[in-house]
Order: structure tokens, then C-alpha cells, then sequence
């Protein structure tokens, strides 16, 4: 049987596609000092980067400049695709929505060194988000982060850690890996990009766009990511887009310029006000009675918790619900479950006085039936 971590990189070897040979690559140009990419075009307005991981890479980052712009989008691509093949679309998207656009290649992708895996596209855009720090000077004030189908995982674990980001855009995005290739409503401990988990924790805006006709990841993957959000934006469900075409429709662009503009008239006030909100206690407090609770280890960490019915009056985990988890009216009957008329209103439950029909000691009873001045059963 394979272990927890056996699956997951066999799950890393279905989740990564990188062009090979790759459709560019990087070199420094004698005369000015620069790194530049060859099999894209020269662009003065873009600058070519290096920038090493915490976990040993360097992955290859195209930064460009618009001078119109007051936001900067870094864009986590998909799978199957690398930085000489999105240089046009990045091109488009500055222009269009007139923003600053950082784009990176994935550890293994392109002219990144290293393996691609789960931990080092985290690793990769951590340090992306860094150089956008201290090279150009950008706060996540001033962020959208931008996830394509298995770029959301490490848009969303980024997206997760900045309290005060501008927003988030998921395109084409997956719930986790394994939900792509399997229909499951539970989360397993060797699923990679567990996304569903990890978008509740995301403070700013978050917008989803999804084509109706998806074949790679269905469109249920898109619609449940926007319900879970904790400040959705108006979706965009293109209706026939598939997984890799919705940039040819005229609304992509169009909702997104839409977002665009209204996360720059967002203002910081606006932003504390709302993430202030987001941070005071809930006025209510449901607590567990771990006396009751058991938790079932299965191998690996996975973890099914299982909850003993019990008394809220005594704490008491009663004969009768620990023996009966027919939770249904049941009158006169030997089945005492938490919804039996002669118990319903009496929530002592105590240790039973009368063995003949184990009843509650609220008051005198007697094995012809219930006295008590909870009810009547006979």
C-alpha cells in the first residue's frame, strides 16, 4: 500500500506539464549588464529576473511596466504552459487593464532550475512577492494576485498569509488536485492544493471566473471556490468557455477591467475598516465537550472525529443515546432517544433508578409507564 507521501508526489507527476524543450530562455546581454529572455521579443518596458527560493531555486520572473498603472497583478500560470508562451497575453493584460504584471515560471518550468512539486510553486511565489517588495517597492496593499487552474494553489496559499491584499482572481481554478480527477466532498491528508480549504482564509476580494463547459476542471470546482469566499466578487461564468480559451471572449476582459477598476477605488480605510470586521470574535461560542468527542487515526494524519451524543443539561452521556442513535419520536416505546416525548422536556439524565424501564430520576417512576411532570408515556 502506498504511504500518505508516495501519493502525493505521484499526485505531483499528473499535476505538472512543463514545455519541453522550453519555448525560451535566459542569458545576459554583454552590452548593458541585463538579463534577457531570447524567443520573445525585446521590450524596454520589461525587465527579466532571477530569483532564488528558499528551497535552493531560481526560478526566471518577467516584470512588466505600465506607467499609467496604480496596481501590480502577479500571475500564477497553469500547468502545461511557460513564460515565452504567455509573453503576448501578459502584453494584452498590462495594456488593457493598466497595471504593473509580474509573471513567473515554476520551479522546473521554463528556465527555473529545480523540480516542479506542491512546496516549491509556495516557495516560488513567496519569493516572487519578496522582489515585488524590495526591488520595486510594492505592498500587498497594492497586490492582486492572479491564479490559473494549478496556479490557484499557489495564489491562494499567498493570498491566505496577506491580511491587507487589494484582491485575488482564480481562473479556471481547482478545488484541490485530487477533486480534478476524483469526485469526493472530503479533504485527504496526501491531497495537494487543498484550496478549500485555504480560500476561507483569504481577507480582500476574491473573483472567479469559470467557463460553463470546462472538460479539465468542471465549472462546480469555480462556483463552490466563490461560494466559500468570505468577500466574493460578481463571478464570471462564461458560458461554452473551456479550460484554456476564456481570454477569446470579450467579457473576460471586460469583468475583469470591471474588477480592476473598482479595487483601485478602494481606498486603505476602506480596506482596515473591513479587515477589522473580519478579526472581531464571534459573539458566539460553540464549544465541544471533549469528554465525548473520539477521534479515529487512520494511517497517515487523516482524522475522522466522531461525537458521543450526551446530556446539555448534566454532561452525561446516557444509556439510552449511547445505545440508540435512532434519533426519531419515539413514545412508550424502549428506545428512550433524546427526542422521546418523556424525555424531551427533562434533559436530567442521571443514572436510572428503575432498571425495568430506564427512565430519568427527575422524578418517582415506576416500570407501568412515566409520572413525571415531563410528559406522559405509556
Amino acid at each position: 500500500m502506498l504511504s500518505g507521501c508516495s501519493v502525493s508526489s505521484l499526485a505531483a507527476r499528473f499535476a505538472f506539464f512543463p514545455p519541453d524543450p522550453a519555448t525560451y530562455a535566459v542569458r545576459k546581454d554583454e552590452a548593458t549588464g541585463r538579463l534577457v529572455a531570447s524567443g520573445v521579443p525585446r521590450d524596454n518596458a520589461m525587465d527579466v529576473l532571477l530569483v532564488d527560493t528558499r528551497r535552493g531555486n531560481k526560478v526566471v520572473a518577467f516584470y512588466l511596466r505600465n506607467p499609467s498603472a496604480r496596481l501590480t497583478v502577479l500571475y500564477s500560470h497553469g500547468n502545461a504552459a511557460d513564460l515565452g508562451q504567455l509573453y503576448d497575453l501578459f502584453v494584452q493584460l498590462k495594456v488593457n487593464l493598466k497595471v504593473n504584471l509580474m509573471g513567473y515560471d515554476y520551479s522546473g518550468y521554463g528556465a527555473s532550475t529545480g523540480k516542479p512539486s506542491e512546496e516549491n510553486t509556495y516557495a516560488d511565489i513567496e519569493a516572487v512577492y519578496q522582489c515585488l517588495e524590495t526591488e520595486y517597492g510594492i505592498s500587498q496593499e497594492d497586490l492582486i494576485l492572479y491564479g490559473q487552474s494549478v496556479g490557484s494553489g499557489p495564489t491562494l496559499h499567498l493570498a491566505s498569509r496577506l491580511p491587507r491584499l487589494r484582491g485575488v482572481v482564480l481562473h479556471s481554478a481547482i478545488l484541490s488536485g485530487l477533486r480534478v480527477v476524483c469526485h469526493v466532498n472530503f479533504t485527504f491528508c496526501f491531497d495537494i492544493y487543498k484550496n478549500v480549504k485555504k480560500i476561507k482564509k483569504v481577507k480582500c476580494p476574491v473573483l472567479v471566473i469559470h467557463g460553463t463547459d470546462d472538460d479539465v476542471v468542471n465549472w462546480s470546482h469555480g462556483n463552490e471556490l466563490w461560494k466559500l469566499a468570505r468577500e466574493p466578487y460578481d463571478p464570471l461564468w462564461i458560458k461554452g468557455g473551456g479550460h484554456c480559451n476564456l481570454e477569446l471572449y470579450p467579457d473576460f476582459i471586460r469583468h475583469l477591467s470591471k474588477f480592476i477598476r473598482e479595487m483601485e477605488s478602494i481606498t486603505t480605510k476602506m480596506r482596515l475598516k473591513k479587515i477589522r470586521q473580519f478579526l472581531q470574535p464571534a459573539k458566539k461560542i460553540h464549544r465541544v465537550n471533549t469528554a465525548t468527542t473520539t477521534t479515529f487515526t487512520t494511517n497517515c494524519c487523516c482524522r475522522i472525529r466522531v461525537r458521543k451524543p450526551s446530556c446539555p443539561s448534566c454532561n452525561f452521556s446516557c444509556y439510552a443515546l449511547r445505545n440508540c442513535f435512532s434519533f426519531r419520536l419515539f413514545k412508550g416505546t424502549t428506545c428512550f432517544s433524546c427526542s422521546c416525548y418523556a424525555l424531551r422536556n427533562c434533559f436530567s439524565f442521571r443514572l436510572f433508578k428503575c432498571t425495568t424501564c430506564f427512565s430519568c430520576s427527575c422524578r418517582n417512576f415506576c416500570s407501568k409507564g412515566c409520572c413525571c411532570s415531563c410528559g406522559d408515556a405509556h
